[in-house]
């Protein structure tokens, strides 16, 4: 089964704690997480966003573990 792509209303209580979708503003916003709120005050929030700034999933960037050994031979 794959997640969605966004948050579920449930997902944003438990994240925020909050049901007060004011509240719940104002709990994101602390988060420093990005939202959109649709005509009836819900937030929408990536699942990827966040992960990605909660720490729960690397993100695809490439990390070279090796050390650029050419980078040490000097002339």
């Amino acid at each position: 089964m794959s997640e969605s792509t966004f948050l579920s209303q449930d997902e944003i209580k438990a994240l925020t704690k909050r049901v007060v979708y004011k509240s719940q503003a104002k709990q994101l916003n602390s988060l420093r997480l990005t939202y959109r709120t649709r005509a009836d005050g819900t937030h929408v929030v990536l699942r990827s966003h966040v992960e990605k700034e909660l720490g729960g999933v690397p993100t695809n960037e490439s990390h070279n573990e090796e050390p650029n050994w050419n980078g040490l031979d000097v002339a």
